[in-house]
């Protein structure tokens, strides 16, 4: 099991502390829901350093970055990030994540800490076609980087005391690099999984401790707290957002599940893995949708749960669930048939034997 730089911080501020993605990680603090209403009203810290972290380097690095991803890369900027998945050749996806464009020849690619390897593995079965040689041109960053996400209305007030260049116009999903806490070259992005800003702060390991000491000492005016990994979970769902191994995997399709936005068929984009099938299924139609919910009834809705018509018939199943903190109503997405994926559609949510009203909702569930 595999400690961040962070993890003496956790451990003797009391957190719960569990296996994740081969990683020993903050679940919680002080609770869930405190946590998840710190960082909605206030600021919270995260630790996310098990993210990966890929560079692609050369004169070939966009027409690689642009066969193994959806999503059009020749639209970046210096300086501008895009959201993205890999195709995984089978009319699934690989895992979804971020592209950083340093200038035309460098990109930073961020990636889910449970899929690193299986990552890393997909981008080097293909680099090779493209002049690119892992472990040169492509390079694997993630146990040399350290990484937290300061989220909430205050996160960018704080970072802003211990930067040396203004941030606060900062654009989303841009990033650059500024001096943090007296640390050259960090890299500040702002991305965001909470729904409620903030910013992301990319360092060597070595400078970790100086950063969370740095952000605590500048944050202690505005509350900033600590917040674990299952405040950041309640957040995103509150938001809509995927999350790869519940709903996003190798067996589903960016277009089933909503994300046809980042799966582009233009002639800037080209050729990529999975082009044709995913042109065929556009074509066709899914044969299932991710939706948002939220119940009538009280309840909670759980990964798993069966998706049901008034007389128990099953349509689909719950793929992430919560009772929001925030709204506190039950919240969740859900794989269902497209004839029920209308905003407005009646559903049911089978929570052990009982059936409880739901209906069909546009994410997010929460709006600033």
């Amino acid at each position: 099991m595999k400690n961040t730089v962070f993890t003496r911080f956790h451990e003797e501020l009391g957190a719960k502390m569990v296996p994740f993605a081969g990683y020993n990680m903050p679940i919680e603090y002080r609770g869930i829901n405190a946590e998840h209403i710190q960082v909605r009203e206030k600021a919270g810290v995260f630790d996310v350093s098990h993210m990966g972290e890929f560079w692609v380097k050369g004169p070939r690095a966009l027409d690689f970055i642009q066969y193994v991803t959806t999503n059009d890369a020749s639209r970046l900027e210096d300086g501008k990030v895009q959201y993205t998945c890999f195709p995984n050749s089978r009319g699934g996806i690989v895992d979804d994540l971020l592209i950083y464009r340093v200038d035309a020849e460098t990109y930073l690619l961020v990636v889910n800490a449970a899929n690193i390897q299986k990552d890393w593995d997909f981008l080097c079965k293909y680099a090779p076609d493209f002049g690119i040689t892992p472990g040169k041109e492509l390079y694997n960053a993630s146990d040399e980087t350290c990484l937290l996400a300061v989220q909430g209305p205050h996160a960018m007030k704080i970072v802003q005391k211990i930067t040396d260049s203004n941030i606060m116009d900062m654009e989303f999903y841009t990033f650059k690099k500024y001096t943090v806490a007296g640390i050259p070259n960090a890299l500040l992005s702002i991305t965001g999984y909470t729904g409620s800003g903030g910013c992301e702060i990319y360092v060597a390991n070595e400078d970790g401790e100086k950063l969370w000491k740095a952000l605590f000492a500048a944050g202690a005016e505005f509350d900033l707290q600590p917040a674990g990994l299952g405040a950041r979970d309640t957040l995103r769902l509150e938001m809509g957002f995927c999350l790869y191994g519940n709903d996003i995997d190798d067996t589903t399709s960016p277009l089933e599940a909503g994300l046809g936005w980042i799966t582009k068929f233009t002639d800037t984009k080209g050729d990529f893995i999975d082009k044709t099938f995913l042109l065929e299924q556009k074509a066709r139609g899914v044969s299932r949708k991710l939706v948002g919910f939220k119940l009538i009834d009280r309840g909670v809705p759980r990964q798993g749960y069966s998706v049901c018509l008034a007389d128990g018939t099953e349509i689909g199943k719950v793929t992430s669930g919560t009772m929001s903190p925030t709204l506190k109503i039950g919240i969740g997405l859900a794989y269902v048939a497209p004839e029920y994926a209308a905003v407005d559609t009646e559903l049911y949510i089978k929570v052990r034997d009982r059936l409880l009203k739901a209906v069909v909702v546009r994410p997010p569930f929460y709006k600033p």
